[in-house]
């Protein structure tokens, strides 16, 4: 261990590591111009939440949402398109992993389905590696809520206070922190490298 403080780094996935998709096609579809509303919106939707959890089909998501977001697509092509969404791992994102991982533990705290876990996430060797992972459908508790953070706290041997968790939305940023961990947002793999280098998780550059 360094002198940072942290023993684990819990990152995000979809958003830091890994690139979602979905945001341009949603925004389209919904008439949002707005990044950060778009996210709240999707984070507040109760069909996203449930289907994060785990807690309904990939059909009644579809059509919830389609419903829910009035929109002009029917659920069958809306689910095909969201099936593809992630567009995997951005560049970097394994060796960053692999060299926090040299200094720390890791793992992943991370909203996402059944469906892109199997088709997308899953099939990234590299999370095999982790030594802890977190998401939403297995827990069945979706953040910002605090009782995911709960749950994740009460799992861990590591003090909250040594727990590093790295979000690119805010509101999950202050969901964790609520908790008593040390939550920083960050947008990509350049931005959460860049964090870890300011607070001496890794060598400095």
């Amino acid at each position: 261990m360094g002198n940072s403080g942290i023993d684990l780094v819990l990152f995000d996935l979809g958003g830091v590591l890994f690139d979602p998709g979905g945001v341009a096609p949603m925004r389209a579809l919904a008439g949002i111009n707005n990044d950060e509303e778009l996210w709240r919106r999707w984070l507040s939707c109760p069909w996203v939440r449930a289907f994060e959890r785990g807690q309904c089909s990939n059909e009644a998501f579809a059509a919830g949402v389609v419903d829910d977001w009035h929109l002009d697509i029917e659920p069958a092509a809306f689910l095909e398109a969201f099936a593809g969404w992630p567009r995997g791992p951005y560049p970097g994102a394994e060796e960053l992993l692999t060299a926090t991982r040299q200094v720390v533990a890791v793992g992943c705290l991370s909203n996402t389905s059944g469906l892109h876990w199997a088709a997308h996430f899953g099939r990234w060797s590299v999370l095999e590696e982790l030594d802890f992972r977190f998401l939403s459908f297995e827990l069945g508790l979706v953040k910002p809520d605090r009782e995911i953070f709960d749950a994740v706290a009460g799992r861990l041997d590591t003090p909250a206070e040594r727990v590093l968790f790295i979000d690119d939305n805010q509101v999950n940023v202050d969901g964790a922190a609520s908790v008593g961990f040390r939550a920083r947002r960050a947008q990509g793999v350049e931005e959460a490298g860049a964090l870890l280098h300011s607070l001496g998780v890794l060598p400095g550059r």
